[in-house]
Order: C-alpha cells, then structure tokens, then sequence
C-alpha cells in the first residue's frame, strides 16, 4: 500500500459510499490520508500523482482544495474515478459521517460537518437564474437560456429536499424525494430550444421554485412572486 510505505502519512480513512459497507459498482473510490505537519501535503500528492501514474495508469483530471484538505481526482483505465485528498495531521478529522478510519489518528475536536445549503439562498439564486433564463430567450441566446432554466429546476429540487430533511447537494435528495413531488416537475424538462417550449419550461421551473419557498415558509415569497409575475408580463 502506498501509503504504509510513505513515513510522511500518518492516518488514513476511506469516505463516501464505499466507506460504511454501501455503494455499488458505479461508485467512486474516495480515500484521505493524513500528511505529517512538517511536510507540505503538496509534496507528498505530487509524488503520489508520478506514481499512480506510473503503476497504475491514473490520469489526473482536477484538483479542488477546501482548507485545510487538498482533493485530487484521477481516473483508472478501467473508468473508476479515484478520489485522493490530503490534509496536515493536526486538523485530520471528519468531515461528514461518511468515514472509516483505516490507521492513526484523528482529531475528535476538529470533526467538520458540511453545512447544508440555506433555504434562502437556494430561493434567490433561482429566482436570479429565472430572470438570467428570461433575458437570453428573448435575446435569443437558447443554448445558454436552457443552462439557466435548469438552474431554476435544480434549485427549486434542492429545496424540496432540504425541507424534507434529504440531501439538497449535488442532486442526491433528488431520487429519494416522493413520487407526487417529483410529478410536480415534470413540466420543468426542456423537450427542445424552440422559445416557447423553454419559456414554457421556465414558467413551470419557477411555479415550483416558488411553491417550494411557500411551503418552507420564506417570508419574500409572496413578494418574489409578484414581481415575477410582473416582469413576465412585460415580455409579452
């Protein structure tokens, strides 16, 4: 294993849906590992890289760092994605519950637990890509138009989510969400980028935006809604 055989690393874990005794064949392969405080977590991941290259056939794809753990993902010749992040050893603790511990230590006090998305926030974004959506049908911008009118839909499913208490990232919640919830949004699916089938599709996405900030209780809501109406009337 490499990582026994590196005396920088110091603890490790497997994370994600391989971590409990779950996932299937699709998923991914997610392990972390703790790097000693005296050695740069980048030294130690651009070694790793020249060597999961060499031995393995890994392509690095992208690196995404959220302070203080640093997340590389490589894809294997067999199409698995192999995620890798690194973290000092004083702040390797958990970050979600997701987590088996495979050696050494972790710090009980530092465990992060993603925050989830604010009800708010998931309400304003998609009324802003609503009006993004609105101003590239009429300009006719419809490729970009049907990128925004799926932000509205996805934005009005984590909402849905979130108040069910489901996962409301990513679009994890969305299949657990009950079945009369997610016939509501069957209007929001764009069959084409005629105008009026993404003008139709963007009506339908903020009916459902809207309704689910009603039923989370949003105080705007009303308001948001009238001032959508307005705008709509005066595109036609």
């Amino acid at each position: 294993m490499l990582a026994g055989d590196d005396p920088r690393v110091v603890a490790g874990a497997a994370v994600g849906s391989l971590a409990l005794g779950g996932g299937d064949r699709y998923s991914d392969l997610d392990l972390t590992f703790a790097v000693a405080d005296d050695v740069p977590v980048v030294q130690v991941l651009e070694d790793w890289t020249r060597t999961l290259g060499d031995e393995l056939g890994a392509l690095h794809l992208v690196d995404l760092e959220r302070a203080p753990t640093v997340y590389r993902v490589f894809l294997l010749p067999d199409a698995l994605q192999f995620d890798l992040s690194l973290t000092p050893a004083a702040r390797f603790a958990p970050a979600g519950p997701r987590w088996r511990t495979l050696f050494g230590e972790i710090v009980e006090s530092e465990a992060r637990t993603p925050k989830p998305p604010v009800a708010a926030d998931l309400l304003g974004w998609g009324v802003i890509y609503g009006l993004h959506a609105r101003s590239c049908i009429e300009r006719g911008r419809l490729w970009q138009a049907e990128h925004y009118v799926g932000a509205v839909r996805d934005h009005a499913l984590s909402l849905a989510c979130l108040r069910r208490g489901l996962q409301a990232v990513q679009a994890r919640g969305y299949d657990d969400l009950p079945a009369d919830a997610l016939a509501a949004f069957e209007g929001t699916h764009i069959g084409s980028l005629e105008p009026e089938r993404l003008r139709s599709a963007l009506s339908a996405a903020m009916r459902r935006l809207l309704e689910e900030g009603k039923e989370a209780a949003m105080p705007s809501v009303d308001v948001l809604a009238e001032r959508v109406a307005v705008i709509d009337q005066r595109s036609t």
